[in-house]
């Protein structure tokens, strides 16, 4: 029947029909009863099928015919498409939508979010789901005070040895705070500014090396307790480890031998790899280049204020480990532990998660517009009579 009909299109007449045509039902004996105008298509309704008629344009034979009385199909299509059939207003889809999946093809699509971790230039999809996933990350240890433990005397007493054998004032201990991890040419003619000529600085930086070398009785190093095991850890969940230190690589490389991780590292980023140390990111930035891992998904382990900064300048994550420094003064690090056993593959994970609002400049900026409002100030103007 043809309300029949009508009820079971109603996803049809949810669309705009090309067809405006008149129909004519026939009886069984073959005699026009009714013309209605209406919007169909040629199309198998409820096992009847609609013949389009050669003879007359636009009429239509409906078999089966049963004499049912016809209403008005019109009103009755309207009421059906009420509920079908959106507004106008809601219909209107916004010209820069998008159904693309890669990065970088559309900024402004809505599905899938965008990932920073995602590259669309690899064609193994388990490969860009690995990399999408928070397990996909890499881990920056500092050497000293991370790794193994670390005497913070025996960098002040080198540089006070150096100031005394050329002739130069010691440094004030709010000085030598300041220089703590600076590379040794950095620190000379930046902040000491004791020379600017480079065959100076370089000499200067190698005799403070050998004075420390010397002070630390010939190159003793000892693995701090959970620091093998964090490694170990690292290692079977095929985390790959960077390790970033201002030292030169000839010391370096000696110390790494001697506590026995060199077949754990998978980079190793010294003195003549930089221009700067810390507070700069640099450091950090080309360990994360050689472990070909973006920032966002590199973990920062460091012993000091300036790693903290330098890590979260760099865009990572930072755990500190209060080796030398309590616990409260390293309150800007992500996590503060104090052995690197604490630590756990999930925490690692969750430090890894790049959608963490931690970075975005527009909170920073908001926070800066209101604390210079000055209609907020609560301060009180009193005269001065001095």
């Amino acid at each position: 029947m043809m309300v029949d009909s009508i009820g079971a299109s109603t996803s049809v007449i949810g669309h705009r029909l090309p067809y405006q045509r008149r129909i004519c039902f026939r009886d069984a004996s073959h005699k026009p009863s009714r013309f209605v105008r209406c919007q169909l298509f040629c199309k198998q309704f409820m096992g009847r099928r609609l013949i389009c008629s050669s003879t007359t344009p636009g009429t239509v034979t409906m078999q089966k015919f049963e004499g049912f009385m016809v209403s008005t199909i019109k009103s009755l299509a309207m009421e059906l498409t009420k509920e079908a059939v959106p507004s106008p207003k809601d219909r209107k889809m916004p010209h820069d939508f998008d159904y693309t999946t890669d990065v970088g093809l559309n900024s402004g699509r809505l599905w899938p979010p965008s990932n920073k971790a995602d590259n669309p230039k690899l064609h193994n999809p388990l490969l860009r789901q690995e990399r999408m996933g928070c397990g996909w990350l890499g881990a920056i240890f500092e050497w000293e005070g991370v790794i193994v433990e670390d005497d913070p005397n025996l960098e002040k007493q080198a540089w006070l040895v150096l100031a005394q054998e050329e002739g130069k004032s010691p440094p004030l201990a709010l000085v030598l705070k300041r220089i703590e991890g600076m590379k040794n040419e950095q620190a000379i003619s930046e902040v000491l500014c004791w020379s600017r000529d480079p065959s100076e600085l370089r000499r200067l930086a190698t005799r403070k090396e050998e004075i420390y070398q010397t002070l630390q009785g010939g190159g003793f190093y000892q693995i701090r307790s959970g620091s093998q095991e964090f490694i170990s850890t690292l290692v079977n969940h095929k985390i790959p480890i960077a390790v970033a230190s201002t030292r030169p690589r000839k010391n370096l490389q000696e110390a790494i031998e001697a506590v026995g991780v060199q077949s754990f590292l998978n980079a190793i980023v010294t003195a003549e790899d930089v221009y700067r140390g810390k507070p700069d990111p640099e450091m950090f930035v080309y360990a994360a280049q050689l472990l070909n891992f973006i920032p966002e998904r590199c973990i920062v382990f460091g012993n000091s204020n300036s790693a903290v900064e330098a890590a979260h300048d760099a865009h990572m994550k930072c755990v500190a480990v209060a080796s030398k420094h309590p616990v409260y003064e390293l309150g800007a690090a992500d996590l503060v532990v104090r052995r690197l056993d604490e630590l756990s593959i999930v925490d690692l994970k969750n430090l890894a998660d790049i959608d963490s609002p931690e970075f975005d400049s527009g909170e920073l900026e908001v926070e800066l517009e209101e604390e210079e409002d000055p209609s907020r100030s609560s301060s009180v103007g009193v005269d001065d009579f001095f």
